[in-house]
């Protein structure tokens, strides 16, 4: 079967995930229909998508037509038989239960028609064991979504020991047909990539308390405000129910053995059902304040043991062929929203000193879980790292970088911020690799303009990951720092003697547009939204919004930008003067492009000084005009006038060389 032929979709089990599944599906254009054991679950089901539907609408992500649209497609049935007898593909959302699970395959073995290809949402049972249920194993595969499926952009796709490769490329398509990224787990393993990350670390999180090493407090300030993660361990255990983790590692222990022994604290909450916010109680107290993560309170020894248990079980993941290291680090960036992936975190720990910290513990506790793996000890003793960093020439190095892709074609460096997961929010580390690739364009010849984008559709930049820098507490000296050294990045952007474009695709916010702002030219999609929310949290631009949003729109339209702290869409903002050009949605990368290459190929000396004059005249007229008038004395001595002349006069377009 290939996609063009998959025109309906059945979905089992219209719980959260299952109806957020079937949802997605029809907004993807499929048919879908939507089962659950009765009536009064699948009509909740409908309804949920309804509503959801009707938000997404009610803030202008698609229109009501569509939503009304997608809405029409989804049909909720109760009778199995109905509900998949014209299924080409049937999605199982099930409760987490293996025997659940397998008397439903066992039933839909009988009704599906033979060309059903079946895909589960477990999150961490053996796909191997549920495919053998039926007699199609080799259309069976995983098909793990992320909640909520609506916003998660993450799909692991897992291989059972009889899929057949035809199986997983068509379930990976098919993933990227409802606008999912497909990650592909090659061996079916408890855990897959994500939980088999997250559930130990939160274990280990857990083992740290209950051993007197550190507070709750103490170890979520160090997830959250040093390591970087979106939620402190504790905080996300609370959020998604300290049971489902602990079930998930429960049959981790079963399945592989006692590293993964639950800490007895997890078995406790569970227990006494304090089970997270859903409870009122878990690690916090809902009813008392809920969640304080302290900023201030990151301990070093607790981040190193975090990220020895991590790096640990990447190199499980790697050495048993599950995944390579660099989907393991795609697949937890985008659905546990970590700001780089673990293995990227452990080769900058160093592998050495991870391996130290394993071998300490398990001399201490004799606890199996830091026992080291044996390719994690081979790397560390060559010195290596997951992701090597061997190879590449003096110049492609120079333009490597953790979170920034640049390419050069045609003169014009592209160079893309490359945080997707994060709406490419801008982090001290990201700030760091644009000022370093901001030189080395700039010192680069071959380059005659740079055009800036964000990965994805869905932001250029939703300005500073302020989780990522919030930490500091109530001194002042670190957030002056950060202010200075995002002014003067973003300030080496709009001093570049090189014409600078920026493309806009989605949120532009706080950090984002004061990046734009520095820009000579700037082009963004009807759906994109621009604004400065810093108000809103009680700040004002830190990176130079005050000061460059004003010389583009003016100061009155600046401050209402400010002031008001609202979201504007491009239309307003290309009236106000901010955007040069607004374009159809799936247009952005040909026309920013585009743009690009006409101004690469304009005169470099003179767009350098035309730069200059400029900037120059915004602090002091005199001195502009003094600029201009030096500039223009020196253009009449280049190569590049007299083929300007010569073109005019010939009546042909200018090679101009930049002499």
């Amino acid at each position: 079967m290939e996609l063009d032929d998959i025109n309906s979709i059945t979905v089992l089990g219209a719980g959260n995930m299952g109806h957020g599944i079937a949802e997605v599906a029809a907004l993807a254009g499929y048919g879908v229909v939507l089962r659950d054991i009765n009536e009064e679950f699948v009509q909740n089901g409908y309804d949920q998508i309804e509503w959801s539907l009707g938000k997404l609408a009610e803030k202008d992500q698609l229109s009501e037509e569509e939503a009304d649209a997608a809405l029409e497609r989804v049909t909720p049935v109760v009778d199995l038989d109905e509900a998949v007898a014209d299924a080409d593909v049937v999605i199982e959302a099930v409760p987490e239960k293996m025997e659940i699970k397998k008397d439903v395959y066992g039933e839909l073995e009988a009704a599906a028609p033979d060309h059903t290809v079946f895909a589960t949402n477990t999150s961490s049972l053996s796909i191997t064991e549920l495919s053998e249920v039926t007699e199609r194993p080799e259309q069976f595969c995983g098909m793990h979504f992320f909640n909520p499926p609506v916003r998660m952009p993450l799909v692991e796709v897992i291989a059972g020991a009889h899929t057949a490769d035809e199986t997983m490329d068509l379930v990976e398509d098919l993933a990227e047909s409802m606008g999912k990224t497909p990650v592909r787990v090659r061996k079916d393993s408890p855990g897959f990539i994500v939980n088999r990350i997250l559930v130990p670390l939160m274990n280990e999180a857990a083992w740290i308390v209950h051993d007197d090493v550190a507070t709750v407090e103490e170890v979520d300030s160090t997830t959250k405000f040093d390591i970087g993660l979106p939620m402190g361990s504790f905080e996300l255990a609370d959020q998604v129910g300290i049971d489902v983790g602990y079930h998930v590692l429960e049959y981790m222990h079963e399945v592989l053995g006692d590293a993964y022994e639950p800490c007895p604290l997890l078995a406790e909450k569970v227990e006494s059902e304090n089970l997270g916010k859903k409870t009122g109680e878990g690690f916090y107290d809902y009813d008392d304040g809920g969640v304080d993560v302290p900023t201030d309170a990151a301990r070093e020894d607790v981040k190193r043991r975090l990220l020895a248990v991590m790096a640990n079980e990447v190199a499980a993941l790697v050495e048993k062929d599950v995944a390579d290291a660099d989907a393991i680090d795609r697949a937890v960036m985008l659905g546990g929203g970590f700001p780089d992936g673990p293995a990227k975190m452990a080769d900058d720990a160093g592998l050495a000193t991870l391996v130290e910290t394993l071998d300490e513990l398990r001399d201490e506790t004799g606890a199996e879980r830091y026992e080291v793996v044996d390719y994690l000890r081979e790397l560390a003793e060559a010195d290596e790292g997951f992701h090597g960093g061997e190879g590449g020439d003096e110049k492609s190095d120079a333009l490597d970088f953790d979170n920034l892709r640049v390419e050069i074609d045609d003169a014009v460096a592209h160079v893309v911020l490359d945080r997707p997961h994060r709406l490419n929010t801008i982090s001290a580390d990201l700030m760091d690799d644009l000022s370093d690739a901001i030189d080395a364009l700039s010192d680069d010849d071959e380059v005659r303009a740079i055009l800036l984008t964000g990965a994805g559709d869905r932001a250029f930049s939703a300005g500073a990951d302020v989780t990522s820098m919030a930490g500091g507490g109530a001194d002042p000296i670190p957030a002056v720092e950060l202010s200075r050294k995002g002014q003067q990045t973003f300030g080496k952007l709009e001093e570049c003697d090189k014409p600078v474009v920026v493309g806009i695709d989605g949120f532009c916010l706080g950090g984002g547009m004061e990046l734009a702002a520095c820009a000579d030219l700037r082009i963004a999609t009807e759906r994109s939204e621009l604004g400065q929310p810093e108000h809103n949290l009680g700040l004002l631009p830190g990176w130079g919004g005050t000061v460059r949003l004003q010389r583009i729109v003016g100061t009155g339209r600046a401050k209402e930008i400010i002031f008001t702290a609202e979201r504007y869409d491009a239309e307003t903002m290309a009236d106000y003067g901010f955007l040069n050009r607004v374009v159809d949605n799936g247009d952005l990368e040909a026309e920013a492009m585009e743009l690009a290459q006409s101004l690469a190929g304009g005169p470099p000396i003179a767009q350098r000084y035309t730069k200059r004059a400029m900037h120059r005249g915004w602090e002091d007229t005199e001195a502009g005009l003094e600029v201009e008038a030096q500039a223009f004395g020196i253009l009449f001595t280049t190569d590049d006038l007299m083929e300007g002349v010569m073109a005019f006069s010939s009546d042909r377009e200018p090679e101009f060389e930049g002499k």
